[in-house]
This record gives C-alpha cells, structure tokens and sequence, in this order.
C-alpha cells in the first residue's frame, strides 16, 4: 500500500516550514512545483511547536503549511513528531531521559532523548499522535502517516532501572517464567552467573571483563522489541481514526544494524527506508546498491527512500559534496532496485542548527546552483519513470542474512575480530553485483524455493528450524554456498558440539576439528591459484568432494573448498577476485543469467519486469567512461530509440525493452 495521491513516482523531501517565516512558505511550495515535488514529509521534529506546553496544543500553523502543500496538489506525509520530545517533558519527568551502560543519565539537547520503556514518554506521545489523527483525518493532502523517525539510531538501549524492570517482564514471557530455563540459556554456570531470584536479572551494564553473551543477545532482542511496541502503539491509534491512511516509519537498513528489521517490517504499511553514502567508501554506490536491495527483501517487494542526501552531509569527519551526476545516478539506482521514488532530507538547508550543513533540495546558495538544477532534471526523470511502477526487480539469488546472528558474533572474545558478518555479506554482495548479478537478502527462515541459489556469507548463529530449511532447499534442487564460520551456535548462542560448522556439517559433508585464524596482513595460497584471507580451518570431508586445499600455512594438504552434491564449501575468505570467479562459477551451474554478462567495470544493471512481459534494463555508469553495450529499447529519460546503447560516464539510460531476457523461477 502506497500514498495513493502521487499517481507516480514520489518525489520530495522532509519540509520543516517552522525554522521559516511564513512569507518563505509560498515561495517553498511554488519552488516544489517548479521541481516536480508530488510529497513532502511535515512534522518530522516538529513536538515543541505542536505542544508548546503540556496538554496544550497549537495546530494553527500546521493547518496553514498542509493547506497550502495540498492547494499546490502536493501530498502530504504527515510525521507524528514522537523522534524528539520537547523540553518540558524532560523537565517535568526527568527519567524520561535515557541512561547509558555505564549508568550516566544523558541531557536533553539533541534527539531522541528517551527511555523506550519510559511510560511518561509513551503516554505523552500517544496523546499528541491522537490529537494529530483527530484534527487531520479527513484532509485532502494526507497521503501518509509517517510515525517518530529513524528509532534506534542514536538512542537503541537505555540501562535505567525502568528499562531494567522492563527487560525482566520480556525474560519472563521468552522463559515462560522459569528460571532455570534462563539460567541454562544463559549458560550461568561460567562465572557464578546463577540467578536465584528474578530482582537479580540486570541490562548487561559495565562489568570488569566480558559480560554474559547471550544476557547481551537478549537485552539486543528486547531493546529492539521495545521500540518495536512504541511503533505500534503509534500505528493502532492512526488505524483506528484514519483506516485508509497507510503508515510508515524509516528505516536505517544497511546502515546499521541495531533492530531486527525483520520482525519490524511486516508491521508497516510501507517499509520505508534512509540511507546516505558514506564518502570516504571507495565504491560507496556498492554500499547503495546493498542498503537498497536489503530493503526491498525486508519489504517483499516495493518499498520508499524516505531520506538521502543531494550532495554533503553534516555528521562525516569529512563531508564531501557529490559529485557531477552523482546525486541523480543515487536516486536511480534506488528506484532500479525497487523504490518507488526518490525522498530527500531536507527541502530547504537550514541556516541555524546541528544539520545547518547537511545539503537540501533547495541549497543555501537557492535556485542559482548546480543542486537545483539536478534536482529539476531529476524531477523530470521520475515524471518519465512512471511505466516502471508496478514492474519488480528480477532477483534469481539470495543471501542469508539475520540481525540476531550479527548481534551474537560481534560480542567481544571472538576466535578473530576480523569476522564482520555484515561486511562480509556485503563483499559478496559486491561481487555478484560485479557480475551483473542482482541478489535478494533473505531470513533463514524465509521461504526459499524461488531462488536459484542461495549464498550463506556468514550466519554464525541459527536455530534448528532454520538450518533445516536451508537443508530443505538443497535436497530439493537448490544451489548452496556456505562461507566460513556459519552454523556454530544456536539461537542462545550456545556452541554446537561434535566438530564444526554445527548445523551445517552434515549439509556440507566437512567436519572441522579447530579453527586457525591468520594474523593481520596475513594469506595463504590454495592449490587452485587462489589465495584465503582473515580465516582458516582444520577440518576433513565426510562425504564433501575436496575441489581445493590450502597449498601452504599452518594447514598445508587441509581442504580449504568442498562440495557435496549441490551444496558447497568455503573455510576461507576468498580475495575479492577470487570470491567473485566463485560465485560466478556457482551462479552458473545453478542456471543464473546476468541480463548483461560480465559488465563492464563501474556499470551497475539491474532488470525490473512487468507483468505484461515488457522489461526495464537500468543501465548506470559510475566509472568516468562512456560504456556501449549491443543492446536495443527506449530509453524512458530522453524518449531515444537504440539499436545499440551507449551510457555517457557517469550516466544513466532506462532501456524499455519486451525482450527481458529474465531468470524465472526455479
């Protein structure tokens, strides 16, 4: 369910009309329209204006901006203002407040500053969120609700002694009360960890020396539960007065990773997400293309880019501006992996405020700037984009990815803190993509049966059901790589005895006795020419065929690459070069097609069909080098016919064409 006012792509920005005198507002609105602005997301920080006081409320002056944005045929995503609580609730009731692990009560004066289990601060926000519903319901512009913004990105856990008499209440309900049961899930044995009373259950503040594992995976579990509860509190309200309105809140996906989205996302109407580049990433679109495609799979399908940048942001060590094209071929990209639009942070920059140097659609230098006049081409091309809406990425393979695994194998004492699961995900992401590849994130436990192949870069942690459903896939047909590391706790995070990989072992057809992690700036060469990095692994096949061993290192004649029927192997983290032949090598045996083989370097390509048959090739160059491929269609931004394209260095072609040359399921 999507605004249904727009009609196309959505185009706009958060507004915040209050840090403007009024006579600036008309000129704002007249200036989206110049720009092909069809949404405006109001009210994101907007509490202290909205009630100035406690119970008092003042609506006059947002009456003002929505009447004036809908006058303009602008659709209105209306925030309920819950991100940043005024200074009189603080002031009031200070526990509102959050506290830090180390016990120091953080100060009013940014954002977010509140106790997720703080029941002053979710009785206040749900007041203003019912006055907000009551007053707006029935206005023309209202096309969205767009609830509190970016939970969890500053403030995720908080350690106050509500939050603590909080997080027994969720152990409680997770250990139906008992326990002995936590104690065992706890493993609270080690250390003269056992509980004999619940009152002795504490957040994993600062201790001397590592705290408890799985106490810290659970505190994770509850504190992204928590806000989870303060989400829905919100969307029931606005169900309940606006039905037909449907409800968003944006999220951070692949840019951090403190929430399960996973469990977040079928609670929104729309999965609605933010990502900015980080600019000292080489190849910082690779980290795009990730965030967007993870996006997409936590929404199953369509999905909004509720905030990115036109050019520098404000919180970088050093924020540098985008380069030519490159705000535009940014949006694109998104909207090829599945956005239906394109939405900025902020309409106008501010002149006072921590984000006074965070770019905006309309720049401090105004009309008369190169961001500008990118910004009305790129309004133009979304108006020339609308007959991709409806159409969906094709996407043959998918990989594992889960939040709660992440959480566990980034607790301190790790075999090598060189095992990043999430950077590792995404390096393979990358290579697919450098192959032409475009790749869904899927849950363990998800179905999985549509996919061609599934990769398993890094999963440290699952639980039984989730192992066998990876173990029903390949005995049905399907293609699986397995990297090092994966399948070695359960979901208390709990090692799985009897030889590694765990859950996998008989899957993969290895058994590992012991790990032998490389030393910083270390590699060894495999017998097949290629070369492991970070990690290897003692280990023998039960039944796996040896395609490659470790040629020198510690573990000489040890193997290092294994398949056993249609599941392979690799205890090693492969070069960059050398994971992308192996993927590749294994998309191929399983039937996967790239819609442009083998791209040239800096081209990304991503395929939407429609179901009419009619296919959308997304053609972005982010070399400096114009690119010709033999490939024929319309290129929806110029109206141009082609027998054979050529993409311009840095530039972006939208090929229609009815020959979409498609993946199909398995």
């Amino acid at each position: 369910m999507y605004p249904p006012r727009t009609g196309r792509l959505c185009f706009g920005a958060d507004y915040n009309p209050e840090q403007w005198p009024t006579d600036v507002w008309r000129e704002d609105v007249a200036l989206m329209r110049d720009a092909g602005v069809t949404m405006a997301t109001v009210g994101v920080f907007s509490w202290a204006w909205l009630e100035p006081s406690q119970g008092r409320y003042e609506f006059g002056w947002l009456d003002e901006v929505l009447d004036l944005l809908g006058d303009h045929g602008i659709a209105v995503d209306l925030a309920t203002a819950t991100a940043s609580p005024p200074p009189w609730l603080s002031q009031a009731h200070p526990e509102v407040l959050p506290v830090d692990q180390d016990g120091r009560r953080l100060s009013f004066g940014s954002r977010q500053a509140y106790c997720p289990s703080s029941p002053w601060y979710r009785a206040a926000a749900l007041s203003l969120v019912e006055r907000l519903a009551e007053r707006y319901r029935e206005h023309p512009a209202l096309a969205m609700w767009h609830v509190n913004n970016e939970y969890g990105c500053h403030v995720t856990h908080c350690y106050c002694d509500t939050s603590a008499a909080a997080f027994r209440d969720w152990l409680t309900d997770r250990y139906d009360k008992d326990l002995d049961a936590l104690n065992a899930a706890w493993g609270t044995a080690f250390w003269s960890q056992r509980y004999s009373d619940w009152a002795q259950v504490q957040p994993p503040r600062a201790t001397p020396t590592f705290g408890n594992p799985t106490q810290e995976l659970d505190f994770r579990r509850f504190s992204s539960d928590a806000l989870l509860a303060l989400f829905t509190a919100e969307r029931d309200i606005l169900h309940r007065l606006t039905p037909r309105i449907p409800v968003t809140t944006n999220f951070m996906a692949g840019m951090f990773d403190r929430l399960d989205y996973w469990r977040w996302a079928p609670q929104t109407d729309v999965v609605s997400t933010d990502h900015y580049l980080t600019a000292a990433e080489p190849d910082n679109h690779l980290g795009l293309a990730y965030a967007a495609d993870l996006t997409r799979s936590l929404a199953g399908g369509e999905w909004l880019l509720m905030e990115h940048s036109t050019s520098a942001v404000n919180w970088q060590p050093r924020n540098a501006a985008k380069r030519p094209g490159e705000m535009v071929r940014n949006s694109l990209s998104h909207v090829a992996r599945g956005s239906q639009g394109a939405m900025y942070f902020q309409w106008r920059a501010s002149r006072a405020g921590a984000e006074k140097w965070h770019s905006a659609m309309l720049p401090h230098a105004g009309t008369d700037s190169a961001v500008w006049r990118d910004v009305v081409a790129l309004g133009g091309h979304l108006a020339a984009l609308a007959p991709v809406l409806g159409s969906s990425v094709d996407a043959p393979v998918a990989l594992l990815h889960d939040y709660q695994s992440f959480w566990a194998e980034t607790h301190p004492a790790q075999p090598s803190d060189d095992m990043v699961p999430e950077a590792e995900i995404r390096r393979w992401h990358a290579a697919l993509l450098r192959r032409g590849i475009t790749a869904d994130l899927a849950h363990p436990g998800a179905p999985l049966d549509r996919y061609r192949a599934v990769f398993v870069p890094s999963l440290y942690l699952i639980s039984d059901a989730d192992a066998a459903n990876l173990a029903a896939y390949a005995q049905s047909g399907g293609t699986v790589l397995v990297g090092p590391y994966s399948g070695i706790v359960d979901e208390h995070d709990q090692v799985r005895l009897g030889g590694y990989p765990g859950a996998f072992g008989d899957l993969l057809g290895v058994r590992i006795e012991e790990y032998f992690p490389l030393l910083a700036g270390e590699s060894v060469a495999l017998d097949d020419g290629t070369r492991g990095t970070v990690w290897t692994e003692r280990g023998r096949t039960t039944g796996a065929e040896i395609l490659a061993r470790y040629a020198d290192g510690p573990l000489a004649g040890a193997p290092a690459l294994t398949r056993n029927g249609r599941a392979w192997y690799v205890g090693t983290r492969l070069a960059d070069p050398d994971l992308e032949r192996l993927l590749a090598t294994v998309c191929a045996e399983a039937g996967v097609t790239a819609p442009v083989p083998d791209p040239p370097p800096g081209l990304e390509v991503v395929r939407r069909s429609a179901p009419d048959g009619a296919a959308y090739l997304f053609l972005l160059n982010h070399s400096g080098e114009e690119v010709g491929l033999d490939l024929a269609g319309t290129d929806l931004l110029t109206g141009a016919h082609h027998d054979a394209v050529r993409v311009p260095g840095g530039g972006v072609v939208v090929l229609a064409t009815t020959d979409p040359g498609r993946d199909g399921a398995r």
